[in-house]
């Protein structure tokens, strides 16, 4: 007969486990006696104070705004006795502007069935030759220290029916200066001394920021259509390069009234960056000598389809609503055309386009 198991086996067995189960319950209340439940967080704009009626914003200061974004206001000056002058306070990343994903630009079609140099050179030139809306008032005459001794026609439109004259005259307006290494600044202090907030990008000076007067900013930045490799920018310590969008999200600036750009023959895939990532809906006027003695930077291809290319930039301008109102065909530089004597075309033209939905 087999032989029977003692009972007591099985009730140490089931002694066993029972144990077991109460050690578990043990450890489990006292993990959640030690670290109670965590509450739950108030969202950032409950917390957020409250700003009181009729306070106005100091600057630097972070304001509410709507759907939960925080704007940064520009710090227009140091503490007195400061080494440095304080500028342009970086804004929180929430706030950042969201990026259109696109590409490349839309290109127009040929100017002629078969691709041809002589038929895509006389449609842009004939297309930057003409403006596109009228403006009666364009210089400076009427601004506040107003020079006469600029050396180039920077215009831009000052007609009531454009918002730039009324933001003048509120002391509300931003200018945006991209150049390079360029000694005529009378523009930019004729704005400036008209209570314009003006910013002049120029990678060449001394000090990240240099404040001239009340109004006038330097930068040591060079605005280009692409940000840096951050391996790669370590190591440059007197100079930066970054695009125009990311600047206007480090400032916490929403709108440029005005952008002048010389930036010797960059200004082509400039421009292009500022269409493909909608930055140029921000801004109210834009002032652009443009280059067409050589392709420009980055810029390839043959003769005909970098002309091409260069019509399709124009033409996008014009279906986010920008109308040229001046051009100016600068006799003193070398008359060519992609390097070559012909169309009676100079190397240099300076081009102004006001944004008709800007407000």
């Amino acid at each position: 007969m087999p032989k029977e198991r003692p009972l007591w086996r099985g009730a140490a067995f089931r002694l066993c486990l029972l144990s077991a189960a109460l050690f578990l319950c043990l450890q489990l209340g006292m993990r959640r006696s030690w670290c109670p439940e965590e509450k739950p967080r108030e969202p950032v704009a409950a917390r957020a104070p409250a700003p009181s009626r009729g306070a106005e914003q100091r600057p630097g200061a972070v304001a509410a705004a709507g759907g939960g974004r925080r704007r940064v206001t520009y710090v227009r000056s140091g503490r007195r006795g400061s080494a440095a002058p304080a500028c342009c306070a970086p804004q929180p990343p929430g706030s950042r502007r969201r990026k259109t994903v696109r590409w490349h630009i839309e290109l127009q079609p040929w100017a002629s069935p078969t691709p041809s140099l002589n038929y895509e050179a006389s449609r842009f030139l004939k297309y930057i030759s003409t403006s596109q809306i009228s403006c009666e008032h364009m210089n400076l005459n009427s601004l506040e220290g107003y020079s006469e001794t600029m050396k180039k026609p920077w215009s831009v439109c000052l007609d009531e029916r454009f918002s730039l004259i009324h933001r003048i005259r509120s002391k509300k307006c931003r200018l945006y200066s991209l150049g390079l290494g360029s000694d005529d600044n009378q523009f930019e202090l004729s704005m400036a001394n008209s209570g314009c907030e003006v910013h002049r990008f120029d990678p060449s000076i001394k000090s990240a920021h240099i404040q001239q007067g009340r109004h006038l900013w330097h930068h040591r930045l060079s605005i280009d259509w692409r940000d840096p490799n951050p391996a790669i920018a370590a190591h440059k310590l007197h100079s930066n390069t970054k695009k125009l969008g990311t600047v206007l999200n480090e400032f916490g600036h929403q709108k440029i009234d005005v952008l002048k750009a010389d930036v010797e023959s960059a200004e082509w895939k400039i421009l292009e960056n500022l269409i493909l990532e909608d930055v140029v809906e921000q801004i109210g006027q834009l002032v652009f000598e443009v280059h067409i003695h050589w392709p420009g930077f980055e810029v390839s291809g043959n003769d005909s389809t970098v002309v091409r290319y260069w019509y399709s930039l124009l033409r996008e301008l014009e279906l986010k609503d920008f109308r040229l109102f001046h051009t100016y065909k600068d006799l003193s530089k070398p008359q060519m055309f992609l390097k070559k004597e012909a169309f009676n075309a100079s190397s240099c033209y300076t081009l102004s386009w006001v944004n008709t939905r800007w407000k």
